[in-house]
């Protein structure tokens, strides 16, 4: 019997998964796989945790979910810790799969694994990720333009998105011993202490992710004051909060934007709900900028090669880190990511603009804590807007906030200053002595 290994990746779903349909369709049975990189539990060069518990925590009820939809469907996940490229081949003469078929991925870590797997198995990639196919756009990947608006206005115009696939009646699958999911425990990590101040109590898994799309659209009709309200800083709904599910692909863009487009069709259709869609061809931006650029959106110059000297202030950066910088507005949005693995996009600016603007720090130092403590972290989103903030990006210009008047701007009353800073009974430093992100001997 014909049999093939279904590697999930970011891409952690049934509905709109055509490496799960391609797979059905070609192989009689197949073995469902996520191997958890055992190279993301380790610090980074500088000394961070590349995941932390909140992003960790959120994975694995993920995982928990998409095991539990696939024993729905006759089918089950089995989940190891390693290196996927070592693991996969192993897995595959165990089983006798001959294949292995999963998503795309577009980033410089992630497209060595797949050139390394390919040299073992035949690889079959399928884009999940995003709304267009690149064979679909009216440009070459190569050509992807270093302006947004450009990128925009021309995908609007020319291009088609796709409606999200239907999930598989049954899945047949390869037999294999079941074993239990990993757990933040067996994986040597805190359970991160729930703060009531978070702007919502992330759960993983598709399951809650249509819930949140349902809850935000047609349940509260929020979307439909979306461009008013998405600067907001308090509050479960003053944006939709998609992009943790999204990041992990517990729900796909497509399957978003064709639900705003129903929304849109049956309530109302205005500003706040294009800009929704607006938000999406942003995230789907960054993932073409990845692929255009490889290895650069990780560089000091960025995309830009732009010659740039940072000061190297560890003092500085940890007062950034734990959110006793003196600047009320920074300080209380990065209390708030501490200790919820959240920030509101509004805030992101402002912290991001204060490290390198203000304390010159190298903007890729403030990428790697967002990659490390961010529920929603996704690589190409990540590093695309702190090229952005860093001025090495998709932006000829350095963009520098004067984050006081941005406090006054965004949080008149100072009730989200209040929140994080005045009310706040926890010690920054212990509480990143709990999570377990941050290596001392760094600082």
């Amino acid at each position: 019997m014909s049999k093939a290994i279904l590697w999930f990746r970011n891409d952690l779903r049934l509905t709109d998964q055509p490496a799960l349909n391609a797979a059905l369709r070609k192989y009689k049975a197949i073995l469902p796989v996520y191997i958890l990189d055992e190279r993301l539990l380790q610090p980074d060069r500088w000394g961070f945790t590349r995941m932390g518990p909140y992003r960790l925590n959120f994975l694995l009820e993920s995982l928990e979910d998409l095991r539990d939809d696939l024993k729905e469907k006759g089918s089950d996940l089995l989940v190891k810790v390693g290196i996927p490229e070592k693991v996969i081949p192993e897995l595959a003469k165990a089983h006798d799969c001959t294949a292995v078929f999963a998503s795309h991925e577009y980033t410089h870590e992630e497209l060595q694994t797949e050139a390394k797997l390919a040299s073992h198995l035949p690889l079959h990639l399928y884009h999940s990720q995003l709304l267009f196919n690149p064979e679909d756009l009216p440009f070459a990947v190569e050509q992807t333009p270093d302006i947004f608006t450009q990128f925009r206005k021309r995908v609007e115009k020319y291009a088609d998105i796709p409606l999200p696939l239907d999930p598989p009646e049954t899945i047949a699958t390869v037999a294999f011993e079941a074993e239990s999911l990993p757990t933040l425990e067996s994986l040597g990590y805190p359970a991160p202490v729930q703060d009531d101040r978070g702007v919502l109590a992330f759960k993983g898994g598709a399951l809650a992710a249509y819930s949140r799309l349902d809850h935000y659209l047609w349940d509260t009709d929020a979307l439909a004051s979306y461009k008013q309200t998405r600067n907001g800083l308090i509050g479960a709904d003053y944006s939709s909060k998609f992009s943790a599910w999204l990041a992990n692909g517990s729900i796909s863009a497509r399957a978003i934007w064709h639900e705003v487009e129903a929304y849109e069709a049956e309530r109302t259709k205005n500003k706040d709900t294009y800009w929704m869609k607006f938000e999406l061809l942003w995230r789907e931006y960054f993932k073409y900028v990845a692929m255009r650029y490889g290895r650069k959106i990780f560089f000091k110059g960025g995309i830009q090669d732009k010659s740039v000297r940072w000061k190297n202030s560890p003092k500085a950066l940890h007062k950034w880190i734990t959110g006793t910088t003196g600047d009320d507005f920074v300080d209380a949005n990065m209390r708030e990511l501490l200790y919820t693995g959240f920030m509101s996009n509004r805030g992101r600016q402002n912290v991001a603009s204060y490290l390198v603007h203000q304390l010159k720090q190298d903007w890729r130092k403030g990428a790697a804590w967002f990659e490390s403590l961010l529920v929603d972290y996704d690589v190409a989103s990540n590093y695309g807007n702190w090229m952005y903030a860093g001025g090495v990006g998709n932006d000829p210009r350095d963009r520098v906030f004067n984050t006081q008047k941005q406090a006054r701007d965004y949080d008149k009353d100072g009730a989200f200053r209040r929140l994080w800073l005045h009310e706040d009974e926890r010690d920054p430093e212990e509480v990143i002595a709990q999570l377990g992100v941050l290596q001392a001997e760094h600082f």
